[in-house]
């Protein structure tokens, strides 16, 4: 795993979320993460990627929580940056802000969709794909390091998952390619 080419996808896709001026929601947004310049009335708000404050403790507090192990890839990921929103290509990740990333994770898994399709299934959403379904960590299969396959669910047929990619590396590498296609 490379962790340098984990944190040069996510930081390039931040990026260009911040100079397509995508990074604004109708919402508060954490102090930490608020643009300091903004006037105070305006109703969409600014955000900007920050540092991740995840550590190693939290990440474990976590696994605890939902009864998993994460993939090394997919920390280096939490432990990277803080955002609101991050779409490449057709994923979209859960949002993970400064101070409530925790309860974004904790809602994605046990409160989005049924838990007897996903989480009791053993398949660990962490992303959207497109608008109709979510990519999950299947943890009934690794290889001993817990870097588990990367399965689609689609919410019309919730009974199936689909075989997507090798892994998260593999995931976020071939998802940058496709939109750097895309965008060309």
């Amino acid at each position: 795993m490379s962790q340098e080419t984990i944190k040069e996808i996510i930081d390039r896709h931040l990026r260009k979320w911040a100079d397509l001026q995508l990074n604004k929601l109708p919402t508060q947004i954490e102090a930490e993460m608020a643009d300091p310049n903004q006037e105070e009335g305006e109703e969409w708000r600014t955000w900007n990627p920050i540092k991740s404050k995840v550590t190693d403790e939290d990440i474990k507090d976590f696994e605890e929580h939902i009864g998993y192990k994460l993939p090394d890839s997919y920390k280096v990921f939490l432990k990277h940056k803080h955002f609101y929103e991050l779409q490449i290509s057709e994923v979209s990740f859960c949002s993970h802000p400064v101070n409530l990333w925790r309860s974004k994770q904790t809602d994605r898994i046990f409160d989005g969709y049924p838990r007897e399709f996903l989480i009791d299934k053993g398949y660990l959403p962490f992303a959207d794909w497109s608008d109709w379904g979510l990519l999950c960590f299947d943890t009934n299969r690794h290889t001993g390091d817990f870097n588990y396959p990367i399965v689609l669910w689609d919410h019309e047929i919730a009974y199936e998952v689909k075989d997507e990619y090798d892994d998260f590396l593999d995931m976020l590498t071939k998802i940058d390619i496709e939109s750097t296609k895309n965008n060309s």
